[in-house]
């Protein structure tokens, strides 16, 4: 289950990265704004595929975006060792592992929404011609 968190994480930090930026690039901004652009574009196809109700993809959203938000800086900080780095991140993992049991989705939906994800990311990479933009430590999890 951990590894399907992950996963999950990775992921959706690909569809932050592509997905949050305002119609003509443009990084940075107001993180309510960005959450509220990547929920706009993703909830509705997330409810669909995943058949997740509207409440569990606000929480699903919620938790991913609030962890994005507390990782980036810590993958970012180059004062920091990658033994920190890890203990971090770990921190940030387990705190986030704990939001998404408490919303709570069963296994299978579990499983449906990593799918979702997995089908969103190939789909990207397709987009960009196949090229992985970091990527690397979803498919070497």
């Amino acid at each position: 289950m951990k590894k399907l968190f992950s996963i999950l994480v990775a992921m959706t930090a690909l569809v932050f990265s592509l997905q949050a930026q305002p119609p003509g690039g443009g990084g940075g901004g107001d993180p309510e704004a960005m959450k509220a652009r990547m929920k706009e574009r993703i909830k509705p196809m997330m409810v669909k595929e995943a058949g997740v109700s509207d409440a569990e993809a606000d929480k699903i959203l919620d938790i991913n975006f609030d962890f994005q938000m507390k990782s980036r800086p810590i993958r970012m900080d180059q004062a920091l060792s990658e033994d920190d780095k890890k203990k971090k991140m770990k921190e940030a993992e387990d705190a986030r592992d704990a939001s998404m049991k408490a919303i709570p989705l069963t296994d299978e939906k579990m499983a449906k929404v990593k799918t979702f994800y997995d089908e969103m990311r190939k789909k990207q990479q397709e987009g960009r011609g196949g090229q992985g933009g970091g990527q690397g430590r979803v498919g070497n999890q």
